[in-house]
């Protein structure tokens, strides 16, 4: 099981003040030194913390996978076709929202997906879905042609913070399950953190964890590398 990093939170801390400082680009070199197989961004509508010229260049500087977060707005997926990125991860997005919440609806938005897929297939983007582990939602990822689904795990992380998440955990496993049986491969990720990962990294089937604000807390305390490095002891 590799390990994912979402930087978008050191481009929060950022905006907050204004100016350059601290750098999200400076994470990657860290990150990747330290065993992190991608790097994720989520460029959202707003532009709330990551911009246009970080996505230019995290692509320049990513020497793993780059893995593009990004609604289905048209203007967003401009931006990924000039910059093509190795991956792109399709998530719902509210403007009022504090952070994604739930996973995109592919059969509500079935259409537009279909669309703009070929796009970035024929730019060799792959195609993940961050979707919740719902059956109907998985086989609507797998008939559109996306190469990957994400596991939303935020009702796992929400259940585990509250001391009852079996069912929520039965439910991702379930989900990841039938994503495999269908050819597609699966990630997982939202809100997943170092006391509730261990749950998350013994089911089989999953290939990535995508993890962003808990590392990114953590490294205020203790860097980047060793906060990365204590979710890989955790993860492998």
């Amino acid at each position: 099981m590799r390990l994912g990093l979402n930087i978008d939170h050191i481009a929060t801390v950022r905006e907050a003040r204004g100016g350059d400082e601290p750098n999200p680009i400076e994470a990657i070199l860290v990150a990747e030194k330290a065993g992190c197989s991608s790097i994720v961004a989520h460029l959202r509508e707003d532009r709330r913390h990551i911009n246009d010229s970080d996505i230019r260049e995290i692509r320049a500087k990513v020497k793993t996978v780059f893995n593009m977060e990004m609604s289905i707005a048209e203007d967003i997926v401009r931006v990924a076709l000039d910059v093509k990125p190795d991956e792109v991860t399709l998530v719902p997005e509210k403007r009022e929202e504090l952070t994604t919440e739930g996973g995109l609806d592919v059969l509500a938005y079935q259409s537009r997906i279909t669309d703009i897929i070929p796009e970035f297939k024929k730019n060799n983007i792959k195609v993940s879905l961050f979707i919740d582990p719902d059956r109907e939602q998985i086989e609507a990822s797998s008939k559109i042609d996306a190469d990957c689904v994400e596991i939303h795990t935020g009702s796992f992380a929400e259940a585990f913070r509250k001391g009852s998440y079996r069912e929520e955990l039965n439910n991702i496993i379930e989900g990841v399950g039938i994503a495999k049986s269908l050819g597609l491969r699966v990630n997982a990720g939202h809100g997943l953190n170092y006391e509730n990962v261990f749950e998350v990294v013994k089911i089989e089937g999953i290939e990535s964890l995508n993890i962003g604000h808990s590392i990114i807390s953590k490294a205020i305390f203790l860097g980047v590398e060793s906060a990365v490095g204590e979710m890989l002891k955790l993860i492998k």
